[in-house]
């Protein structure tokens, strides 16, 4: 009994983190099109009008500032990497989920695969930049390797059982 009821949540934790992770990668392609279809200058300006307002407020706005120089340093290639750069990572990342949703056999272990080399890269980034979302990143995609892992083997005991 209590092991049904301990299968049964991991198995809705694995549906929940599936819907979250489905999200934030449709979110990811859709930035990466819209980064590709946008031109340049529209971009350039869209960031100069979410940033002056701050800037004009507090000219020592660390964040505002930033950004905003490094949109003068955004160069129509440099674009172009990012846009297909989101694209294939969120397109890759979608389409892991998708078939993990549709219970896909083989989508298990390759998931699992690709997450850990998504975690690899982000450990690896955070050692060079720092920044703790990489690090919660890191911690989300190990989180889902280990439900995967959970729903794989009770997938097969199932398949075994049929």
């Amino acid at each position: 009994m209590l092991r049904q009821s301990r299968d049964r949540l991991l198995h809705w934790l694995f549906e929940i983190s599936l819907a979250i992770k489905g999200l934030l990668t449709f979110s990811e392609a859709l930035a990466g099109l819209g980064l590709l279809l946008t031109p340049n200058r529209l971009v350039a300006r869209f960031v100069y009008w979410v940033t002056h307002f701050e800037i004009a407020e507090d000219p020592t706005d660390t964040l505002a500032t930033w950004t905003l120089r490094a949109m003068q340093q955004f160069p129509v290639p440099t674009q172009h990497f990012y846009a297909l750069y989101l694209l294939a990572h969120g397109g890759l990342k979608l389409t892991m989920v998708l078939l993990l949703w549709r219970k896909v056999v083989w989508a298990y272990p390759a998931s699992m695969g690709v997450l850990a080399g998504f975690v690899a890269y982000q450990l690896y980034e955070f050692v060079h930049a720092g920044s703790p979302f990489l690090l919660v990143l890191a911690v989300f995609d190990l989180v889902m390797i280990g439900l995967v892992w959970q729903e794989w083997r009770a997938l097969r005991v199932r398949s075994a059982a049929a």
